[in-house]
This record gives C-alpha cells, structure tokens and sequence, in this order.
C-alpha cells in the first residue's frame, strides 16, 4: 500500500472536533502551505518535472464559476503529480487585458470629467499602473481561498520586465522573417473601444433590423439590391452580379447612376455572388464590408472610406456629421422621396457582431493596421496535432482545432489603444522603417516617431507557456519546464489562445510544442443547463458557495460535473451534498479514531484478517487503479464518483458498519481491524486529497501525525485483490439490502427492532451473523417466537416476528388496494396498445408514453405481490 513515511515522526492525535468547520481551517491551512514553501517548484530537482501555466485571468477580473471548475482541475492534476514525486510547476500569473483595462481607468477618470488625451499618453499609462496596483489582481487572493496550489515565488505578469523583453524579441523575429506585415485591409472596429478588435473578439447575436431593397439606375439600366445597412450605399463603387446569370448579362460592363449622388458605377461580374439569393445582384462597398473588400480588390474598385472612427458620416452633405444609426434611417427616408425603395422587411432579424468587451455593434472599416501573416504559423501548429506531438483531449475536439488552424486569414494584431505592449516601430521623416528589438536604440532625430498603436493582448498571453519561464534566456527554469505537460482549458478559447500558443511555441522553441496534451473542458451552466451571465438571476459568485458550505465542496462539485470537452451543470444543492460528503469524513474518520484506528506499524498477514478486511483492502486497490487510469485520461467526474462511493458507501457505511460489532468486542481482531481501518483511511484520504485538499489534510495529519498530505505520497496499487472475500461480501450486501427493503415495505422504522431467525449454517455468511443482526436491527428470536415473513435470499433465510410491529390485516387491505389500481392500469395499457385503429393514429411519443405505463404497472404488480406472499396469513 504505502510506506507511511512521513506518518512516523509523531504520534497521530484521536482529538477532532464534533463537527467540521470549513472557515476554521481553510484559510490558517492554506497559509501554512505556502509559508512552508510546499508549492515551490525547484529547477535543479533530480526530480521529473511536471508543469502546467495557468490560463492567465485578466487583472480587471475575479473568481467566477469558470475559473474555479477549471482551476480545481489543474490543482488536482498539479497535486496528484507532486505526490508522485515530480517535481511540480503550476505557474500563476495574470493578464493585462488591454481594452478591459484601459475601458476601467478610461472610466474611472471620466467620474473626474477628464479623459486620458486630458492627461496625454505617458501619464495616462502610469496612471492605469496605478490602478494595477490599487485595484487588479483581486483574483489572486480568491484562488488563494479555492486552494490553488501555485508556486508563488514565479508569478508573472504579461507586462513585467521579463515578458515585455520576449514580445520585442519575438516580434522582432517575425518582422524580420516576414511574418509580420503592415497593410490596410477591413478590420473589425468598435466605436465605443476605439479600436480594432480581432474576428474572435466580435460576439455575434440576433438582432432586429430591416432589409430594405433598392433600384439602382434607370429603366432597362437598373437593377435592385437589397441591404440592411442602406447607409453604407454612400460608398458604394459597383454593383456586383455573377457572370452567368442572365438576367443581366447586358449590364456587365456598364455604368448606372447611385442613387443620392452625382457618381456612376460599374456592374462588375463576380462568382462570389450567389444568383439563387435574393436578386442576384449586391452592392460593393470595399471599404466597409470585408467581401466587398476582396472583390474591390478582384476588379480594382476604388475604396471610399464614409464613417470616421466613431461611426459618424463623414461624406454627402445631407448625412455628412450623422450617426451611423441615425444616417440608416436618414438615407432610407430620402431614397423614399425618390421612389427608389422597392422593398421593405422590418422587423429583419439577421446576425449582427458586437465587441465581446462593451457590445457596441462592430463596424467594418478599412484601416491601416499591423497583421501576423499566420499561413506557415498555423500550418506548424495543425502538424503538431496531426502527427502526434500534441494530444487533444477528447480526441473528437481536433476537428474543432483543425476547421481553425487549417483555415485561418492573417491576424490583425495592432490596437489603437495606449495601455499595452506598443509596436516596437519607429517611421522616419522619409518613409523609413526601423523595428527595434530589445536592448537596441530607437532612432533618433527630428522626424522619428514610434507607431502609436499596441499590441493585441493575445499577442503577449501566446507566448505564456515559454516568456514565463524567461524566455529568451535560457533560463534553468525554461530548460527544467519546458515544454509544459498539460495545457487545460475551455473549448471556447481553442481560437483565442490554444492555436496562438501553439504557432508561437513551434516557432520560438525550434519546433518543440508547448505542450503535450492540450485538455479540453467544456462551460459550467446552471443546474437546468443554462449559460451562467451576469445579465442573468442565475449568476453565481463562488465566494458565496465557499462562504456557506466550504471551498472543498465546492472545489469536488465542480470536478464531479467535469466530463471531458462537455459543459458542466451546477446547482447550490450539489454544493450542499457535496458539503455532506466532507462532514461525512470528518465523523467517519473522528469515529475510526475513537475506535483504534491506527497506522502504526506494518499491515496484519491477510490470514490474521476477516473476510471483511481482505474485503475492503481489496476493493480498496481496485479504486487506486481505477482513480489512477482516469487521472490519466483526464476522466475527472468518474474519478471523483468513484472516490465518492468508494468513501460513502464501501468504506462509511459498509466497513465500518460490519466491523462495528468487531470494536465494541475489543480483543486481538480489533487491533487487526483497527490496522486495516487505518490504512484505509491513510489511503482514501491520500487519494482524495487533489480534489479537497483542506478537509483531507486536516484528517491526514491527526490520522497519521504526518507533515502535510501536500508533500504526502500517492498512494500505489499493491496488487493485492481477494475475489472470495469481496463475493463474501457481497453475499453479506445482498441479505441486508433485501430485508431493509422489505422492512421499508412494510413500513417499519429505521431503528426499530424485531425478533428474527437467521439459518446462516453451511453458508459463506455463517461468520457475519453478529454483523447483520446489528446492521438489521434484528434481536434474538425468544420463546415466543413466529414466523410471520420468511425472506430465502443469497442461499440463506431470515424469518422476521412481524405480530408485534405491523397490523397483518390493515396491510394486506393496503396492499390489495396498491395491486387492485396497479392491474386496472395495465388492463388499460393493454387495451389501447392492442388496438390497432389507435396504433395507427396515434403518435410515437403517446405510444411510447402508454408502453412506459404499461412496464410500471407490470413492475408494481410483481412487487406488490411479493410484498404480499411474504406477509403471514391474517
């Protein structure tokens, strides 16, 4: 089983509490933990490493649901590895987050009816650094409270020293590979952020607009298109059709006048347009709509930029200073006038992106910006699946990885925001471009500025799993850690930050991944499977939870819903159950120790031991193994069941059960029984520990006078299994379940006693009779003595004196009556199902719903006649 090493250097205590109380021990007990430097990974170990990085929450956030599921997984995996004796890594850090941020001081300042260009950018950046200090990181005292067993000491931020210097470097790399590019192409741009935003920052929904539909020309030169965004019409410069519709074959070529101003434009032929939908004709606007973009770009059309960056108008003088919005309904209105709406359709319902960061509705604008060309980058990163070198897990989430990688466009990278890592870009007075890496001097001179923009946050949190462990030095903690071993993570972030780790790391570190196996949870939701949102009542603050009921339960609801890449329901009374689980190893441990468990000394000869002991040691290594292979397998809800009714029900309610009898008589079995006990406990407290690690160490220590299960050691199967034993129990199982449900039945009380017989002789439970009378609560048959039910089960028999206890007459009444309606409902079932007008009519769902019926009544029937074959005659 185990060495019990670390359980020798004191005495363990039998000393408990009554009752478990969370808030006593978690916070005192963490602190213990990190003050004794248990999470402090050590690069010159001899030790295999194992490493995870923490998907690094934002500075701006605190601890919702999601962090806390994902972050009890990787404190599981962490803790389970450095009991193993690999020199653990999980490494904490946070993000700067660059719109959320700057949108929070950005606020903050206009409470004090100032803005940042008040203040200009030098002042404005030190002020948000500020306000890191002040305010962010408020996370990092919550996961101390989850029990986030992270190595402190390696804390890291994505704008301290040492990931700045690898953003310059890699940067610099790319730029100078060619990778990275400046060019104007259609970006996403939020007018509230005033900035670019990312194609996986824009949050699409449905919303309510109108499709209005316009004629374009005049006569036989017209055609009509359809829009819903009429106002982007004032920079159109064609009208595309596809080249084989011939419907207007005769006006490829030609120019027709746009309505509301003094221009022309071609109708060009295009196979981008789709003839089936709609007219089959479309307006091309290239500066406003990325696939107007590329057929500007096909036909060589000219770009007419019409909204500044605050989505006003800024052309034609009846729309010119309008709101985009407000312009809409404008244009639409004078298009009216002139007879030119053909159509309208409102309420239009279509998808319509918003900033994942302030919702403002998204804007198409052709802009000026600084992109990642990601063609060979993503390419390395699909290989790196395909061939191996990196599992997903589960494995069908890879098509979900590859419909990204293999089709990803170049990423726009640069943000027009001031806090951030800025480009590295100096432009000089004659079109010079210089890109300085770290330690170089920018130029210097009259006319030599640098790019005002900053880069996307996701820029920076790519290079996470190798910049903080200090790259590009090669660090003894890079060479020890390197590549990390387990990146888990939510499905929903494959494209923000799983595909950008993976091109960086293939880059930066000659082809070696950052990982080995990319882990894949899903979301967590409400108890009835709904989205958790602020904007919602079901929104939960763990903090609360952990308040009420303690972070252990907590922390084992959330690994107990954790099957892999599927999205996690939680409701507050799994909490409260889960809050049960640990009061329920706090009083069966404190009753172990009361009665003689012990750990002291080396475990008895199995021949020394009851059938009940090789029992439960047996049943014991067969849940190491299992725990263990899902570990392995990322299997996190099937490991915390099968813990937890290894725990509840093997261990609390059927060992210490049947071996109760054995500690009340005292004498040399008790000792073996209290060994084995103990062992037990040492054991599945051991392997519980991962998931709740306060309660379990708590225990472990009194238990075992051992240092901390922190450092403690993981427990391995010794091999040792005895079916006879286990079938002997389950014999033992069989006999109590049926008479407890027999005695629920007949509506007996729990504790209440009745005289019985047991004829055991010449069967396995002969030796487990003492036993079962107390599990039963079965006294002494007496002088007395009648059979009144006789229950053959498990190749015994047990005859129960139920004259005293229940009224035989009022019983056989009720349950004539249960029988009477039971088989009237299976008449009626039958009767409808053997009817085939009915059958031929009725739909699948009702016939369904009527077979349902008919095997419940089926099944009553049976059970109700049992219960009445056992009753004695009245």
């Amino acid at each position: 089983m185990t060495e019990n090493a670390q359980q020798q250097p004191t005495a363990p205590s039998t000393e408990l509490p009554t009752q478990y109380a969370p808030a006593e021990v978690e916070g005192a007990l963490y602190e213990r933990w990190v003050d004794k430097g248990y999470f402090t990974a050590d690069a010159k170990s001899d030790k295999p490493p194992y490493t995870i990085v923490i998907p690094p929450p934002n500075v701006t956030g605190s601890l919702h649901l999601g962090h806390a599921f994902q972050h009890t997984l990787m404190d599981a995996l962490t803790r389970r590895k450095r009991m193993q004796g690999y020199e653990a890594l999980w490494l904490p850090g946070m993000d700067h987050a660059g719109i959320a941020t700057q949108n929070k001081v950005e606020q903050q300042l206009a409470e004090e009816g100032k803005s940042r260009h008040d203040l200009g950018r030098e002042e404005f950046v030190e002020r948000v650094w500020q306000w890191k200090e002040e305010y962010g990181g408020r996370i990092l005292g919550q996961m101390r409270r989850l029990g986030d067993g992270v190595d402190w000491s390696r804390e890291r931020f994505t704008m301290d020293e040492g990931l700045s210097e690898a953003v310059l470097t890699i940067f610099k790399r790319l730029y100078e590979d060619e990778l990275i590019y400046r060019a104007e192409r259609i970006i996403n741009w939020c007018p509230r952020c005033l900035t670019a935003i990312s194609d996986i920052e824009v949050e699409y929904q449905e919303d309510a607009g109108e499709l209005v539909s316009i004629r374009y020309g005049e006569g036989e030169d017209s055609l009509v298109v359809a829009t819903t965004r009429a106002e982007t019409m004032l920079g159109d410069t064609a009208v595309a059709v596809h080249p084989d519709d011939e419907r207007y074959q005769h006006l490829i070529g030609k120019q027709i006048k746009l309505p509301l101003t003094d221009r022309t434009i071609p109708v060009v032929a295009d196979t981008h347009v789709d003839p089936e939908f709609g007219t089959g004709a479309v307006k091309v606007t290239p500066a406003h709509d990325p696939n107007d973009f590329e057929i500007g770009r096909r036909h060589d059309l000219p770009s007419l930029t019409i909204m500044d960056e605050h989505g006003v108008i800024t052309v034609h003088g009846p729309f010119l200073g309008l709101d985009r919005f407000e312009a809409r309904s404008t244009v639409v209105g004078a298009l009216k006038e002139q007879g030119r709406i053909v159509a309208e359709k409102r309420p239009y319902m279509h998808s319509v992106g918003h900033c994942s960061r302030c919702k403002t509705t998204v804007e198409p604008r052709l802009s000026m910006q600084w992109w990642v060309k990601v063609g060979p980058l993503a390419k390395a990163a699909g290989d790196a699946v395909r061939d191996g070198r990196v599992k997903i897990h589960p494995e069908d989430m890879s098509k979900r990885y590859f419909d990204w990688v293999d089709n990803m466009h170049d990423w726009c990278i640069s943000r027009q925001l001031w806090w951030g890592h800025r480009i590295p870009i100096w432009y000089g007075p004659d079109g010079e471009v210089v890109c300085v890496g770290p330690g170089e001097e920018p130029p210097t001179g009259e006319g030599w500025t640098q790019d005002s923009d900053v880069l996307d946050t996701w820029f920076s949190s790519g290079l996470w799993p190798f910049s903080t462990l200090g790259w590009p030095e090669q660090t003894e903690d890079l060479r020890k850690f390197y590549p990390t071993d387990v990146l888990l993570t939510g499905h929903d972030i494959i494209f923000f930050w799983v595909a950008r780790m993976m091109m960086f790391g293939l880059y930066a570190m000659d082809g070696q991944a950052p990982f080995h196996t990319i882990a894949l949870t899903g979301l967590v939701r409400d108890e009835f499977g709904k989205k958790m949102s602020k904007s919602n009542p079901n929104a939960v603050d763990p903090l609360v939870w952990m308040d009420a009921y303690g972070s252990d339960a907590v922390r084992f609801t959330l690994a107990n819903g954790a099957n892999p890449g599927a999205d996690v329901p939680i409701g507050e009374d799994w909490v409260k159950a889960s809050r049960n689980f640990t009061n329920k190893i706090w009083n069966a441990t404190r009753f172990a120790l009361m009665n003689g468990a012990t750990v002291e000394g080396p475990l008895p000869d199995a021949s020394e031991m009851s059938a009940t002991d090789r029992w439960i040691l047996s049943r014991l290594n067969t849940t190491v193994a299992q725990v263990d292979a899902y570990y392995d397998d990322y299997q996190f809800a099937k490991l915390a069941d099968a813990l937890y009714h290894f725990a509840w029900d093997e261990v609390f309610d059927w060992y210490v059960e049947l071996s109760k009898t054995t500690f009340f008589a005292g004498g040399e079995q008790a000792k073996v029984s209290g060994r084995v006990l103990g062992e037990v406990l040492d054991v599945t407290l051991r392997l519980l520990h991962p998931v709740i690690p306060f309660v379990t160490d708590a225990l472990w220590t009194t238990l075992t006078g051992g240092e901390s299960l922190v450092i403690g050691e993981w427990p391995a199967d010794s091999g040792f299994r005895d079916k006879d034993a286990e079938l002997e129990i389950e014999l033992v199982q069989r006999v109590v379940t049926e008479v407890r449900r027999f005695r629920k039945d007949q509506g007996l009380k729990d504790g209440q006693k009745v005289p019985a017989r047991l004829e055991l002789t010449g069967t396995a439970l002969a030796a487990h009779e003492a036993a079962i009378r107390q599990l039963l609560r079965l006294q002494p048959e007496g002088e007395t003595f009648t059979a009144t039910a006789t229950l053959p089960v498990a190749g015994a028999t047990v005859a129960l004196d139920l004259s005293g206890t229940i009224d035989v007459a009022a019983e056989r009444k009720r349950l004539a009556k249960d029988l009477a309606a039971a088989e009237k409902e299976q008449a009626q079932a039958n009767a409808k199902l053997g009817n085939e007008a009915f059958l031929a009519k009725a739909p699948d769902n009702v016939v369904d719903k009527i077979r349902g019926r008919l095997a419940k009544a089926d099944e009553d029937i049976q059970r109700i006649q049992e219960q009445l074959d056992r009753l004695p005659q009245a």
